[in-house]
């Protein structure tokens, strides 16, 4: 006779390692019980469950009793244990001598037998309160090899005990079970950040109560424990390894690389799926590479690529997450991002102050043209000059101006310099390296560059603070990643309401007769980048043109703005077409707004204007802030499950399903008669 070692079947019940009793009978004769067990109320009031009755009796045990096989045999009597109100745990078992197969087993009730004394103190401060009270039902039931059926040879159905309420029997072990379709939900729940309190509480109110939902916060709490177990048995690279392998699975464009270190122990990661890489494709001009989270358990940075998009909304281009910050770190990071985006290189890449980060941005990305974001460029003056950003001090609003303010390398040398001397910074490190780097900060270089108007790594506000709310530090790595897939999903359906909402609703202009803006209301996307334009239309009205030349279709004009001292110059050809329309060829201004953001400002607005020009030339209305930017997108293909996997195959059918059960209950609950039907499957 040999003891089990772990549990079987479905349910989640204890093997305890009791003995056998001494004898059983082969056969019995008891007959069928005419009457159900009783329950005692708390008053000690006895009713008959006879709501229950026609249920008690068909479940109800007796002798010859057969079934298919062991489990079987259990599932009946733990259903005649859940109506009559009690539990049941699998007790001995006896196993062949001839082959070793299991040829019989007894059921008995969870009260049976008395705890053991604990052996690890002589006198136990709070002890358990006791939960045997030496019951004796039980259901003993062996294998007939003839039949190859397992047959009930004795049954007790007498307890010694008040059996519990039917509303408790979801609080008893045996009936408590995480269904595979409730585990499907309680996965998604998990993977969107629910907190294990509201997503049971969801969960509860969809099943109709806690009693009816089938197991307790403690059962989910442990079955999110064993999954988080289970995806790490392999360890961290092999946990990677298998999320990443789900992720090609379903999304063939799925790309990811991973860096091991010589010893196998530190790893870097870079993925990007096809929606990312598109993206690229499409607004990967001037980017920024932020690495100023530290979110999983390790505090590990967390490196992201980002831009924007035609609505000036953040997209996402490719994250990682890096063992450590160093030059080689950046140096493989960046490799591998240009090898996922096909070798395309952006204009410009914006990043902090980090020297590793230059030093690899300068060995991989020479000919790219890097920008400090202005943000941490603050912050850093605050780190180091803090005692001057006081009330009474304006050298915040000068460093500001030094770094937004001024058009001529001239200007903000002097403006520089004053600075330093008027706050005695002539001796101070920090500002004479900061000087140094002017091209990467200053927008008199900037601007000689296409950046979308982007000066700082924090792309959004929005975004960074559902990193820092969902990307909590106490994540594994697999959880890490399935929080950020669900940023990542929440921030396509923000654009995707975005490009509902540009053709849902038409745009308002102010200026009615404007031959421009009703041909850029159906070029440009909406706010902002439309409200943009329409500003610098504005603009343009109280703008000043003095020519200086106009000969030949060739004009120069010196522009400034009504009372201010800075002026622009505007440089534009135009010729006559064959309708004798005055079409602009080229035009140009000094401020370089369309160079470095991708519209016309308000001075070359006014020069057109000034050269008898109604309309944009095609060329100056940029595709990346064109209303149809993603319309070249490729086709995207289906999502593709492996059949070889079956829990990717519950999981894809459970969301096809879903939806449609949803839709059915809504529609049946309606008429009468379907919901009889519905409620009958």
């Amino acid at each position: 006779m040999a003891m089990d070692s772990s549990q079987q079947g479905a349910t989640a019940i204890p093997l305890w390692q009791d003995q056998p009793p001494s004898e059983l009978p082969e056969d019995s004769t008891e007959n069928l019980p005419e009457s159900s067990p009783t329950r005692m109320e708390d008053d000690g009031r006895e009713e008959d469950v006879k709501e229950n009755e026609d249920l008690y009796k068909r479940y109800l045990p007796c002798v010859k009793m057969e079934f298919e096989s062991e489990q079987e045999a259990f599932d009946f009597y733990n259903e005649y244990a859940r109506i009559s109100g009690f539990c049941v745990r699998r007790h001995w078992r006896t196993l062949s001598k001839i082959d070793g197969i299991l040829i019989a087993r007894m059921f008995v009730c969870d009260k049976e037998g008395q705890k053991e004394k604990d052996k690890r103190s002589l006198v136990v401060e709070q002890p358990h309160k006791e939960t045997r009270s030496n019951c004796l039902a039980s259901m003993y039931v062996s294998l007939n090899r003839n039949k190859l059926k397992w047959v009930v040879k004795k049954f007790e159905e007498n307890h010694n005990h008040v059996l519990h309420l039917p509303e408790h029997s979801h609080l008893l072990k045996s009936h408590r079970m995480v269904s595979e379709a409730q585990a499907i939900n309680i996965d998604i729940a998990a993977d969107i950040g629910l907190s294990l309190k509201a997503s049971h509480d969801l969960l509860s109110a969809q099943a109709g109560g806690k009693e009816c939902l089938g197991f307790t916060r403690e059962d989910q709490k442990n079955y999110l424990r064993t999954r988080r177990q289970r995806s790490l048995k392999f360890g961290e690279s092999g946990a990677l390894l298998g999320y990443f392998r789900n992720q090609a699975t379903q999304n063939p464009y799925f790309y990811y690389a991973v860096q091991l270190d010589k010893e196998d122990m530190n790893t870097n990661i870079f993925w990007a799926d096809h929606e990312m890489i598109t993206d690229y494709a499409l607004f990967g001009d001037a980017i920024s590479f932020d690495t100023t989270f530290r979110t999983n358990k390790e505090y590990r940075p967390f490196a992201l690529f980002a831009g924007f998009n035609h609505f000036k909304m953040t997209c996402i281009f490719g994250a990682a997450l890096l063992y450590d910050e160093n030059a080689e770190s950046f140096e493989w990071l960046f490799k591998t991002f240009l090898h996922a985006m096909s070798g395309k290189k952006p204009i410009t890449i914006f990043t902090d102050q980090d020297a590793a980060m230059a030093k690899a941005i300068k060995s991989v990305l020479p000919d790219v043209s890097h920008g400090l974001c202005t943000f941490h460029l603050n912050q850093n003056a605050l780190k180091h000059l803090g005692h001057l950003f006081n009330a009474e001090s304006d050298f915040g609003k000068e460093l500001n101006a030094c770094i937004f303010g001024y058009e001529e390398p001239d200007e903000l040398k002097k403006a520089w310099e004053t600075l330093v001397q008027k706050y005695n910074l002539k001796d101070n490190t920090w500002m004479a390296k900061t000087w140094e780097i002017k091209e990467k900060w200053a927008h008199v270089y900037m601007k000689w560059s296409f950046t979308t108007g982007m000066r700082s790594t924090q792309l959004s506000e929005s975004l960074n603070a559902k990193l820092k709310k969902c990307l909590k530090s106490d994540l594994n790595i697999v959880q890490f990643f399935t929080q950020w897939d669900t940023i990542v999903l929440e921030k396509r359906y923000e654009e995707s309401k975005a490009i509902f909402n540009s053709r849902e609703k038409f745009q308002r202009t102010k200026l009615k007769e404007s031959p421009i803006l009703i041909q850029v209301s159906q070029v440009y996307s909406p706010p902002p980048l439309f409200d943009l334009f329409h500003n610098e239309v504005d603009a343009s009205l109280r703008c000043g043109v003095k020519p200086c030349l106009e000969f030949g279709g060739q004009f120069n004009f010196f522009i400034s703005k009504y009372r201010e001292k800075v002026k622009y110059v505007v440089k534009g050809s135009v010729e006559t077409d064959e309708f004798g329309e005055t079409i602009c060829r080229d035009i140009c201004c000094s401020c370089r707004k369309f160079e470095s953001f991708g519209i016309l400002c308000c001075h070359a607005l006014s020069g057109l204007h000034r050269m008898g020009v109604f309309e944009i030339p095609e060329r100056y209305l940029l595709g990346r802030w064109r209303l149809d930017a993603k319309d070249c997108e490729l086709e995207k293909e289906k999502t593709r499950v492996d059949e070889n996997d079956p829990k990717l195959q519950k999981a894809a059918r459970f969301r096809i399903i879903c939806p449609k059960m949803v839709k059915l209950a809504t529609r049946s609950c309606e008429v009468q008669e379907a919901y009889e039907f519905v409620e009958t499957l």
